[in-house]
């Protein structure tokens, strides 16, 4: 036999057993699939939690991580979206790497300082705000006001960015200044008492808005 036909030989050869290794692979993963069933999404704790702190729309993007794991291994009441999660407390610490579980959460309690009630639908969240130099001087006075949430997103192509009430007639329960530090023009940090709707909303125009603003509803 030639060298060129014993060569031929050998790359034949190869794409047999390149193609039975497929095979098998393939129903490995299929043995695997019916023996666990579907991967499903599930909230994985990447960053430790501590009990009693509410998660912020920060904390779903740092401290979350999301995956696909076969169902066999989804322990019930495991969350399947970290929104779920936002402003609720975990009742007790949480390790890295657990599940977490709808259970493991609660309502944060209100701080009887503030004496603001939230509805059970409601939850506090905090944003990043602008032009509420008027409610900080308020000082304890604007905790649980009415406040609207008005958003003024960046310029296009086409035109001038346009404003709107992202969130009206909420209840502020905390305000303080933001990293730069109180004055005038600067970022202010708000804690507000939202749906689950109105968090969405806001955490959506956090990430394309050219501001958030304070207003006193009404």
């Amino acid at each position: 036999m030639s060298r060129r036909a014993r060569a031929a030989g050998f790359g034949l050869l190869a794409i047999l057993a390149a193609a039975l290794a497929a095979g098998i692979a393939d129903g490995y993963g299929s043995s695997v699939a019916q023996g666990y069933g579907p991967l499903r999404p599930v909230v994985i704790v990447e960053r430790g939690l501590r009990e009693g702190r509410p998660l912020d729309p920060a904390e779903l993007s740092t401290a979350l991580e999301l995956r696909r794991v076969p169902a066999r291994f989804v322990p019930p009441g495991a969350l399947a979206v970290p929104q779920d999660a936002l402003g609720l407390a975990p009742v007790a610490p949480l390790p890295a790497g657990s599940y977490l579980l709808a259970a493991q959460l609660r309502p944060p309690r209100p701080s009887r300082s503030d004496g603001v009630a939230l509805e059970g639908h409601r939850r506090p969240v905090e944003i990043s705000v602008s032009g509420a130099e008027a409610l900080l001087a308020a000082g304890p006075a604007s905790r649980g006001a009415k406040v609207d949430v008005v958003v003024t997103s960046e310029p296009n192509g086409t035109g001038p960015g346009r404003t709107y009430i992202a969130a009206a007639g909420v209840p502020l329960l905390a305000l303080g200044p933001g990293a730069d530090g109180p004055g005038p023009g600067g970022a202010s940090v708000a804690t507000l008492g939202l749906s689950k709707r109105e968090a969405l909303r806001l955490i959506a125009a956090e990430s394309f808005a050219r501001k958030l603003t304070l207003l006193p509803s009404g």
